[in-house]
Formats: structure tokens, C-alpha cells, sequence
């Protein structure tokens, strides 16, 4: 799976599923204790006295954990299979000794082994959305005692997709604030996706998946399946409204709206169960504060070996690089820079990218596709709308950009480059009435001499270090 197939099950939220997830590991255990039962069963005619040694359900049982472990551990041992793996462990341990714990005891007794395992999964995004989705499932389950009955193939078939339908959208709605928290983005179509993409991963991906493993043939039917399932999620993830996208709210605004979240789904009156929409209004309206009228903030993005830099004025914004490409499906761009203006809830402007090397322009790509209103300036583009060129001016809410390079002359008839890329560097300059800053890629010595000797007067404020402070000395300072 690229990266393009993970942003379309976010968008549409289920990447939970293209994993291997708590479900995943749950039927594997129901399935393998079924079939041990079973074949424990079978040898009563043929050796009785191992029926009375040790009863079919602890072998079915503690045999279903083992193996449930076994493939937890072969899937790569994530923080969802380790909380299954633990939970189906006390479950099954409390059923044969004919016990039964309250759920918050067997949920806080999984977490804290998760922690003992590894205590750094307290920082994995996974650990909060398993354990608080199963904590919401447990807290609103109406219990056997208040199921509805009904009797036949049809009252159960309509017990269960009723069942399927409420779990999905009480997990839909109460993980909503979660989400936003931890991803900035919320998919609004994923109850109705998860409604047809849960039955299908699971009663017939993943099985097929599995059984591929003796018969390989099956393997080709699965992957049927899974294109015909990302051909309906495709046509889901191109809704306009298919995901909502807001900035990242101080932690009390986002404690209080996950807390909010769960508050709506409980089991309560209606009444107290409103106030969660109060707790979560202030989050959901947050908008992260901006420089004043005149004023400017210059955030340097943290992208390793390259640059990105992020200028905001009061009512716009402009990225200058996009930094570093890191492999094929891997950049910057997605990995950093796009989180970052979505926390923000930015909308690009205006996108400058300094020069071709892939240091600077590798995530320019990814930027580009998540913003494609962004008026685009570059010294490689083959549009000549797109070139950077010395002399371009504009001004934002009382804060100045000017292009100092290149030159009309470094450019070619054909719009090419005539000096090397990192002396077609754009360097551009942002001033307000106090502050000023110059950013100039990678241009080289000989260049930045030149811009120096012909703007005497000028002084930066901040000046980003060409060719990111090496073999260069800055000439241009406060």
C-alpha cells in the first residue's frame, strides 16, 4: 500500500482495518479456539481418559490465547493486538474459573501491561484510540439483560446488524474530538465506510489472507475483493465534505472535547449527555491566534538536511521550501510540513520553492496537491508565471515580499536556468516596519557578495544561512 492508499483510508477512516488490528486478532482467536474444541472433542472415542485430564474448554481456551498470541506476535506485536492478546487472556482465565470481573478492572489491567511491555507506547496515537474505543464499547453496552429478543435466523441477523450499526456510531462519535486531537482531521464518512469496510475485511479479506497461506490461489480472490472495496471508498474519499480538517486546540480545549465526546454516547439522560456538545464547542471552534496587523512570524520547520520555512501575517501565509525528499513515498512535504498547516489550520497563498535540489523542493509535490490554490513561484518552473524573478513585490496586512534573485538575464529564452541551481536560488525578503528577514536557499558566496554590495542599507532582522550555513559566511546581518 502507497502513501496515496493510506491518505484515502483516512479519509475515509478506515485504516484502522488495513492493519492488524484488535478485530483481526479476535476472530483469529474465536476461530482457533473453535477449531480446537473441536478436535479435542473428536478424541473421546479414541482416548477418553485426555477429555477427563483436561476438559475441552481449557484446551480450546488457553490453546485460543496461545495462538491468538502466536499470530499478535507474528503480525509485528502492535499496541492493538497486545490489548486484545491481554484482554482475551483475562476473559478467558475469569470464564474458567467460572469468575467475573468489572469491565473497568479487566480495561485498566490491560493498559497497565501494555505500559509494562513498553512504556513508550503511551505515546503512540494507536494506544489511545484502541483502549478508549473498547473503554466507550464497554461503557455503552446496554448488557444481556436489556438486549432486545427476538427468535429465528431473522431476529438474529437484525440483533446483529442493529448491534453493528450502534457500536460503529457510538465508536464513530465518541473517538470524533480524539481524532481531531491527535490527527487534526475527523472523516465524515466513516461510519457509513466502516459499515460496509468492517464485514468485508473482516468475514472475507482476512480470512482469504490467512488461508492464502495454505492455498495461494485465494490470495488472488482477496485481492479482488480489496479493489473492489477501494473502488467504494474512492468514490466515499471524493465527497467534498468526506473529511473535516481543523486546527490543533491548546490541550485543555482538547481534554475537555474528548471528554465531551464520550459524554454524548453514555448511557445517561438526554439531558446530561448535551452538555458533551458544550465541552466540545470550544475546540471545535478554536482558531490558532495570528500576527497582528504589520507583524510577521517566521517558523523554521524541523526537515533535517534542507529547509521549509512557514511566514504568516495576519490574514495570509507563505511556505518557502518544502524540504527534503526521503524516499519514494516519503517526504517532507506529507510528513511535516502538512501537519504542521493543518495544526495551524493554514491555508497556503503563496509557495516558493528556492531552487530544484531535492533537499528543498523534494515535499514540494505533496504541498502542492494538498494546496493547489497557492500561487506557485519557483526558479525551475516551465510556466513563466511561475518564475521567480527579481523585482516581483507584493504586500500582505502591512508586511512587504520582494524577490532580490534570480535575475532576468540568469534565465534562458527557453525559461532555463543559466547558472547552477543553488545560484538560481530565489531569495526572497520579508519586511515589516521593525523586522525583517532574508531567505536565500542555497545561493551561493558569489551571489550573496553581490546582493550585499547593492543593497548596502539593508539589515536582516533573520537571515536563514544559504547552503544551510556551510562553506559560506553570511554577509548580510543585523
Amino acid at each position: 500500500m502507497d502513501r496515496d492508499d493510506w491518505a484515502l483510508f483516512r479519509t475515509t477512516g478506515v485504516a484502522h482495518l488495513m492493519s492488524i488490528s484488535g478485530l483481526h486478532v479476535t476472530m483469529f482467536a474465536w476461530l482457533a479456539t473453535a477449531c480446537l474444541g473441536w478436535g479435542w472433542r473428536r478424541l473421546a472415542p479414541v482416548w477418553p481418559q485426555a477429555l477427563l485430564a483436561v476438559p475441552t474448554p481449557v484446551v480450546a481456551g488457553l490453546g485460543g490465547v496461545a495462538l491468538a498470541a502466536t499470530y499478535a506476535l507474528f503480525s509485528g506485536w502492535g499496541v492493538p493486538a497486545q490489548r486484545t492478546v491481554i484482554m482475551l487472556a483475562v476473559v478467558v482465565g475469569l470464564r474458567l474459573g467460572v469468575r467475573q470481573w468489572p469491565w473497568p478492572v479487566v480495561w485498566l489491567l490491560a493498559m497497565s501491561a501494555v505500559l509494562l511491555l513498553d512504556p513508550w507506547a503511551l505515546m503512540q496515537p494507536g494506544f489511545w484510540l484502541s483502549f478508549v474505543a473498547v473503554g466507550i464499547l464497554f461503557a455503552t453496552d446496554p448488557g444481556r439483560s436489556q438486549r432486545a429478543v427476538a427468535g429465528g435466523v431473522l431476529g438474529r441477523a437484525g440483533r446483529s446488524v442493529g448491534g453493528l450499526i450502534r457500536e460503529q456510531g457510538v465508536v464513530t462519535l465518541a473517538l470524533a474530538p480524539l481524532t481531531l486531537l491527535l490527527f487534526g482531521q475527523f472523516s465524515v464518512v466513516g461510519l457509513l465506510a466502516n459499515l460496509v469496510a468492517i464485514p468485508v475485511v473482516t468475514l472475507l479479506v482476512t480470512p482469504l489472507a490467512m488461508l492464502g497461506a495454505v492455498l495461494p490461489a485465494l490470495w488472488e480472490l482477496a485481492a479482488w475483493v480489496v479493489q473492489g472495496l477501494s473502488s467504494a471508498l474512492q468514490w466515499l474519499g471524493q465527497w467534498s465534505w468526506a473529511a473535516v480538517f481543523r486546527p490543533a486546540a491548546p490541550w485543555p480545549l482538547a481534554l475537555a472535547a474528548v471528554a465531551g465526546g464520550g459524554l454524548l454516547v453514555l448511557r445517561l439522560p438526554w439531558v446530561l449527555r448535551s452538555a458533551g456538545l458544550l465541552m466540545l464547542a470550544p475546540a471545535l471552534l478554536y482558531l490558532p491566534p495570528r500576527p497582528a496587523p504589520g507583524q510577521f512570524e517566521l517558523i523554521a520547520l524541523d526537515v533535517g538536511q534542507g529547509s521549509a520555512v512557514l511566514v504568516r501575517t495576519a490574514s495570509h501565509s507563505l511556505l518557502y521550501d518544502a524540504g527534503p525528499r526521503f524516499g519514494p513515498d516519503s517526504d517532507a512535504g506529507e510528513r511535516v510540513v502538512l501537519p504542521l498547516l493543518r495544526a495551524l489550520g493554514e491555508r497556503l497563498d503563496a509557495t516558493v520553492v528556492s531552487h530544484s535540489d531535492s533537499d528543498h523542493a523534494g515535499g514540494a509535490e505533496a504541498v502542492r496537491a494538498a494546496h493547489p490554490q497557492s500561487r506557485w513561484l519557483a526558479s525551475f518552473s516551465a510556466d513563466a508565471q511561475e518564475r521567480c524573478v527579481a523585482g516581483q513585490r507584493w504586500t500582505w496586512d502591512g508586511v512587504s515580499f520582494e524577490v532580490l534573485r534570480p535575475l532576468p538575464q540568469d534565465y534562458g529564452p527557453d525559461g532555463q536556468g543559466l547558472l547552477s541551481t543553488n545560484a538560481m536560488s530565489c531569495v526572497l525578503r520579508v519586511a515589516s516596519a521593525q523586522y525583517s528577514a532574508w531567505l536565500g536557499g542555497d545561493i551561493d558566496a558569489a551571489r550573496e557578495v553581490q546582493l550585499a554590495l547593492a543593497r548596502p542599507q539593508d539589515r536582516a532582522t533573520v537571515m536563514l544561512a544559504p547552503h544551510h550555513g556551510h562553506s559560506t559566511k553570511p554577509t548580510l546581518h543585523r
